[in-house]
């Protein structure tokens, strides 16, 4: 086994990259079309709320697969010489670190799926929250500063492009913010909505919902962009 994954590191993970990429990308178009039946006053009460689930269901796996695109970035990076040095094992501990903070992202982002409606989910989900707003400034700081030559990204000839990738993920991941933020408020205008029709809700509902998909629109280009960057390598 260890011969194998010794032969086939880069091509595994290159697949687990493709595949993650995939649930992001198809996963917010997912919760895109399920939201025209959420805000959609004509269904009722019970029916757009079995709607919103499932558009909570087909995020999880959005969120799962953005969440495992960055070590899995970072890793391949790492074997491509784009930071450390894997031949002498050089940044082999940051690489282990890499993925621990990974398993315990992923544990708290599937622990605030599972306790949707529980007291207790406002805590993951606030933890959840905490993490991107940890992890976009500091993407956004290594790029910008790798793209200028400071590191800790190569950025050599033909090397920029990951860096950029980097940048584009975690701009990605701004919009990402938003679209979460929509998502909680659905939450909350829905327990407002089950006491009764009320007509201020059903408009912040049908704005906030509008301002989601405003930004998806701009989410799905980024999405392109960023793997455009990572496929065909430009500069």
């Amino acid at each position: 086994m260890a011969e194998f994954w010794a032969a086939n590191e880069l091509h595994i993970l290159r697949w687990a990259h493709i595949i993650a990429m995939v649930y992001w990308l198809g996963g917010e178009w997912g919760v895109f079309q399920t939201s025209y039946k959420v805000i959609n006053p004509a269904l009722s009460l019970e029916e757009r709320q079995r709607h919103m689930q499932t558009a909570y269901r087909i995020d999880i796996l959005a969120r799962m697969g953005i969440i495992a695109l960055l070590p899995l970035g970072l890793h391949m990076g790492y074997l491509w010489g784009m930071w450390g040095d894997a031949g002498a094992g050089d940044g082999a501990g940051a690489l282990w670190l890499i993925w621990l903070v990974y398993a315990a992202v992923l544990a708290v982002t599937l622990a605030a799926y599972f306790n949707r409606g529980k007291p207790i989910w406002s805590l993951f989900s606030t933890i959840e929250d905490w993490t991107r707003y940890i992890a976009i400034p500091s993407l956004l700081f290594v790029s910008i500063s790798s793209l200028m030559g400071y590191g800790p990204f190569a950025a050599g000839e033909g090397q920029k492009w990951y860096s950029a990738k980097i940048l584009t993920f975690g701009l990605m991941l701004c919009i990402g913010v938003i679209l979460r933020l929509v998502m909680h408020e659905w939450q909350k205008m829905f327990a407002v909505l089950a006491a009764g029709p009320n007509a201020e809700v059903e408009a912040r509902l049908k704005q906030s919902i509008g301002l989601g998909r405003s930004v998806a629109y701009v989410y799905w280009v980024g999405i392109a962009l960023t793997g455009f960057f990572g496929a065909v390598k430009p500069f």
